[in-house]
């Protein structure tokens, strides 16, 4: 085999093992006894802020009010002392910028005074707002080169938190990003928008079932999914390294075929990993709870208890970064691309919506009778018919580079949205749109198994996998979204859209009360439109199937297989309509977005463009030459002793091997024409479609001759770590 890939071999079988987590003498600590020790929590503010601070800080989060310069000076003092307590010292506004990461600049808490002293100073104007420079950030046109001023302006809501890096620690402050005119160039404020609309909208409609309700806010519950391999193999594929996924490579003979890696015992190495991130994860708050592995080799998920939407959003952020972090620290890589490998399931990050009240009310839980429950059927049938008029805005938040290689695989839903609420919420809503009396007796029923078991309760719903949007019980599962992505897009959509529908709600209900009918009388009228209207995008059946894509046609429903074309959405009226109403982003911020999701998009296709053609010149072809001219020269010896017979073989190889080198250098030829058409594109959009059509296209066909290469040529002479390599070294 090849050198790279020698050494890299050589390398993963001598890694010396990570030493095991410990917590101090053999004693393993309760997680309860440090989990969030690095978080600014509430706890930690009652103890370093005056109460009257205190108090305002929580009805800033709570209620939304406004913070003065005043009150940020006092905090800013306590969050000091609390930060200076554990040892840091520098502070960083953090933000998710529209990259899809998350940002930081680190000012220490050193500073001169005018006469020349030492001291240590941290004010409430540095803690509310700094400024990072605007124009090496994605802006989509907002921002010139030459403007290069922006804010980060301190988020109260989502705490501040300590990152630990080796020795050194800094008291991190989750901001928002926006230009020096305050339009968002960030994931966080649009989401922060959708919350308010979203309260503004559902208080209204929560209080015709309860009066004493006064705030909602969107739960938000995440399933990160990721794939781990070696650091030596990962450092020997350059595809992987330049671009998070592999661009060549054969799929093993054995993958995820017998189906026996999924919930399989953890291997010891990779229990190590999670352990320590774990560990990283609960000190700063982030309330991971399951692990397991996946479905494909190599595969893992893991997931946290539901937060409100702001916070989990941040944490998952924050722990995108930490896994990277913690996979170093083990000698690993994680992987969070959307397919990495081809020929086994993708990574997703489901995204699990629902709405709560300060009551402590989920509107989503049906309870034990939903027939007669009038507040969920109230919500329920609200989010079926919000998605139903905003599912091309939802599709455009999931798209891009990365998901559009995982969509309408076997693993995750396909790029058409709808609706699985399963068979008893179907009939439920089916008898109240023909007007029947429901069926109130209890929907969860027990199954009764042998007698030395206790009986097993059955909920309402089954489980969908092929949905994008699935009722699970008691939420809304969002299965598309990538597991790449940053939620805060898709969840600004849900809580946007969500938003609007209640409005709409309230004012058919309102004009149905005007005019004398009873409330819940008109609820129900109302909610029956919405029913018959939103019939559409329900549905219970195989989402995978050729049959559902004709189907979903027949309804109207759309089938934006690319991200270029579901992006396309965000410069029409529906999109444009619903950002302005809900106030998520305005028409210069959605223009904004747009074209950075489209130079996000043609960035990376460029770049993956590039180091295939790197991979093929400096490493596969020379590699594919040396064993061309073995066989050769083996089948020049063997005729040359009368041996023609016996050369059949080598020559078939011989011939397999020239079709393919001829299929390279002609998809080459083609991918660099596209390449330079996309460049010399007189818009983003043209560059775009050009990158998806053309490029991507002899990116494929390219790979179709080199993965064909690598299971005929000497083993020894191929120089990539191989997929079975790869997928079962850990």
């Amino acid at each position: 085999m090849s050198l790279s890939r020698f050494n890299a071999l050589q390398t993963m079988e001598n890694r010396i093992e990570p030493f095991p987590l410990d917590m101090g003498e053999g004693v393993v600590e309760n997680i309860a006894s440090y989990f969030g020790e690095n978080v600014f929590h509430d706890e930690a503010m009652r103890n370093h802020l005056p109460e009257n601070a205190y108090l305002t800080v929580k009805a800033a989060v709570q209620n939304g009010q406004k913070l003065s310069r005043e009150i940020a000076d006092v905090v800013a003092l306590g969050m000091k002392k609390w930060a200076e307590s554990h040892n840091c010292t520098h502070f960083a506004h953090w933000f998710q910028p529209l990259t899809g990461k998350t940002a930081e600049k680190h000012d220490s808490f050193f500073t001169l005074t005018h006469d020349g002293r030492v001291i240590e100073e941290f004010t409430g104007s540095a803690l509310v707002q700094q400024e990072p420079d605007g124009s090496s950030f994605p802006s989509g046109g907002m921002r010139s080169t030459f403007e290069a001023r922006g804010y980060t302006v301190w988020d109260p809501t989502s705490p501040a938190f300590i990152m630990a890096v080796g020795e050194g620690k800094t008291l991190c402050i989750p901001t928002i990003f926006v230009t020096y005119g305050g339009e968002a160039q960030d994931y966080k404020l649009p989401l922060l928008r959708s919350q308010a609309y979203l309260d503004k909208a559902t208080v209204p409609v929560a209080q015709m079932f309860d009066k004493e309700v006064t705030k909602t806010s969107a739960t938000l519950g995440w399933e990160q999914e990721y794939f781990l391999v070696d650091e030596a193999l990962y450092n020997a594929r350059p595809d992987l390294s330049m671009t998070g996924r592999t661009l060549l490579g054969r799929p093993a003979a054995k993958h995820q075929q017998l189906e026996d890696h999924y919930f399989g015992s953890i291997p010891e190495r990779v229990y190590a990993y999670m352990r320590d991130l774990e560990t990283e994860c609960h000190k700063l708050g982030i309330p991971v709870r399951t692990r397991h592995n996946e479905v494909a080799p190599s595969q893992y998920e893991l997931a946290p208890i539901f937060e409100e939407i702001n916070v989990a959003v941040d944490h998952n952020q924050l722990l995108m970064d930490l896994m990277e972090r913690v996979a170093r620290r083990h000698k690993l890589r994680v992987l969070l691309h959307e397919k990495p490998f081809a020929g086994i399931n993708g990574s997703g990050k489901h995204n699990n919506w629902s709405l709560g009240t300060n009551t402590g009310v989920n509107l989503l839980s049906p309870g034990k009778n939903p027939g007669t429950n009038l507040r969920f059927l109230t919500f329920f049938v609200n989010t079926i018919a919000a998605v139903h008029k905003y599912a091309d805005v939802l599709r455009a938040s999931i798209a891009h580079a990365g998901n559009d290689h995982r969509l309408g695989a076997n693993e995750a839903p396909p790029a058409i949205i709808s609706v699985f609420i399963g068979e008893a919420m179907s009939k439920l809503l089916d008898q109240i749109a023909k007007g029947k009396n429901t069926d109130a007796k209890e929907v969860k029923r027990a199954l009764d198994l042998i007698s030395k078991l206790p009986n097993l309760e059955m909920d309402n719903t089954d489980r969908n996998r092929t949905s994008p949007f699935a009722f699970t019980g008691n939420k809304f599962e969002i299965r598309a979204v990538g597991s790449s992505q940053n939620c805060a897009g898709p969840m600004a959509v849900m809580n946007g859209m969500m938003g609007l529908q209640l409005e709409e709600f309230k004012t058919d209900v309102d004009k149905l009360i005007n005019k004398g009918t009873g409330q819940d009388e008109a609820i129900l009228t109302v909610l029956k439109g919405y029913i018959r209207k939103s019939k559409a995008i329900c549905f219970e059946g195989n989402n995978y199937s050729d049959e559902w894509k004709a189907e979903a046609a027949e309804r109207g429903l759309n089938n934006f297989a690319t991200t270029p074309e579901a992006l396309d959405v965000l410069g029409k009226k529906l999109a444009q309509d619903f950002y302005s109403k809900s106030g998520v982003m305005s028409k210069i911020e959605l223009e904004a977005f747009h074209a950075v999701q489209l130079h996000s998009y043609c960035t990376k296709l460029d770049i993956e463009a590039k180091t295939l053609e790197e991979i093929l010149i400096t490493q596969v072809l020379p590699a594919v030459m040396r064993y061309q001219t073995e066989l050769a020269q083996n089948i020049s010896a063997l005729r040359s002793i009368d041996m023609v017979q016996s050369s059949r073989l080598q020559v078939d190889l011989l011939k397999r091997i020239i079709v393919n080198v001829e299929a390279i250098q002609s998809g080459l030829k083609k991918m660099h024409e596209a390449h330079d058409r996309a460049h010399h594109a007189n818009d983003i959009r043209t560059e775009a479609g050009i990158f998806c059509h053309e490029v991507k296209p002899q990116m494929d066909l390219i790979r179709d001759a080199v993965d064909d290469l690598e299971s005929i040529v000497d083993d020894q002479y191929w120089p990539l770590v191989k997929y079975r390599e790869l997928l079962f070294s850990l």
